[in-house]
């Protein structure tokens, strides 16, 4: 039996618009890497780029559930000697939450050269203000259970 697979398609980028208010941060990271991967679309390879992308607005309004706002810890290495920063959540999440909602989802995409452009194509603002509205992004519910 003779599989075929579709091949990458050449259209334009299909933006779609989240609201995060109100959302638990790792099931809306989840989703919306399922929607970055294009696994939401009947037309799924592993090796196409389904050409989906996200804008992801009121990142300030996420939600962390337990103690996860006290106990987790984001690290990242300066480069320099002794150059290990640590900082919890609740503080990253009071002075950079779109970095916060943008780690989780990149935690979850490919770690290969498809992963790094499917990143490109994510969005993250701490308000409910953005500059896409060019791209016209429908808006998707991926609050909600699936």
């Amino acid at each position: 039996m003779q599989t075929s697979f579709l091949g990458a398609s050449h259209r334009q980028v299909e933006w779609h618009l989240v609201d995060a208010e109100g959302a638990v941060l790792g099931r809306l990271a989840a989703r919306a890497a399922r929607v970055l991967t294009g696994k939401n679309l009947p037309t799924w390879t592993p090796q196409a780029d389904h050409r989906q992308g996200l804008i992801i607005i009121n990142a300030d309004k996420i939600r962390l559930t337990g103690r996860k706002a006290e106990q987790k810890i984001y690290r990242h290495y300066t480069g320099y000697p002794g150059g290990l920063k640590e900082v919890r959540a609740d503080q990253l999440l009071a002075t950079k939450p779109e970095q916060v909602v943008r780690e989780a989802i990149l935690g979850m995409l490919p770690k290969t050269r498809l992963g790094a452009r499917l990143a490109t194509r994510l969005k993250v603002y701490a308000g409910a203000s953005y500059p896409h509205q060019a791209q016209k992004p429908s808006p998707v519910n991926l609050t909600r259970s699936a």
